[in-house]
């Protein structure tokens, strides 16, 4: 049985191999690096297969397309760990979210200010919401108030990133991470 029998349909960001590259005439650098030149597919087909491998191509939209003489399972294994490297290195940040009220006395903002503190030095954001009431609603400087004293009492731990503003009967505010103490 042929080997290109045995592969799979090709992924959609995946280059074309072998007998799926279907212009006439490629552009060809071998294993090595060194540049062969420019040749019928089918002859640069045959050179790899000689040399027991793939003929890849690396570059369909120039004229002509560039293809390269490689092992194409090799090629996959390297993009894959190059790829779980990526994401092994990635910071993935969340968003937590406090809820306040304009009534929200002294002892229980502490308490919520404590929590904002370790959410910041996890690396989180976090979005504070001030919920209105009935009547509240007509003091939204409360809740603004609320707000910016939140944030002055966190100083250079957090950073601003969206001033308090209303949505509805909700003023919310984000906070970013900001220098360490």
């Amino acid at each position: 049985m042929r080997r290109d029998a045995l592969q799979s349909p090709p992924e959609r960001n995946e280059p074309r191999v072998n007998e799926r590259i279907r212009v006439p005439r490629v552009l060809v650098i071998d294993d090595a690096g060194e540049k062969l030149g420019e040749m019928d597919t089918m002859d640069a087909m045959a050179m790899a297969r000689e040399r027991g491998m793939d003929l890849v191509e690396v570059a369909p939209t120039a004229r002509p397309p560039v293809c390269r003489i490689a092992d194409f399972g090799k090629l996959k294994y390297e993009r894959k760990k190059r790829e779980a490297e990526a994401r092994k290195n990635q910071v993935i940040v969340e968003i937590k979210e406090i809820k306040l009220r304009p009534k929200t006395d002294d002892h229980d903002f502490d308490v919520k200010l404590r929590a904002v503190e370790r959410f910041l030095a996890e690396g989180d954001k976090v979005k504070v919401t001030v919920r209105f009431r009935g009547r509240e609603i007509a003091h939204r400087d409360i809740g603004e108030d609320q707000c910016r004293r939140l944030a002055d009492r966190l100083g250079a731990t957090a950073i601003v990133e969206q001033s308090p503003r209303m949505d509805g009967k909700q003023m919310f505010m984000l906070l970013a991470p900001g220098k360490k103490k």
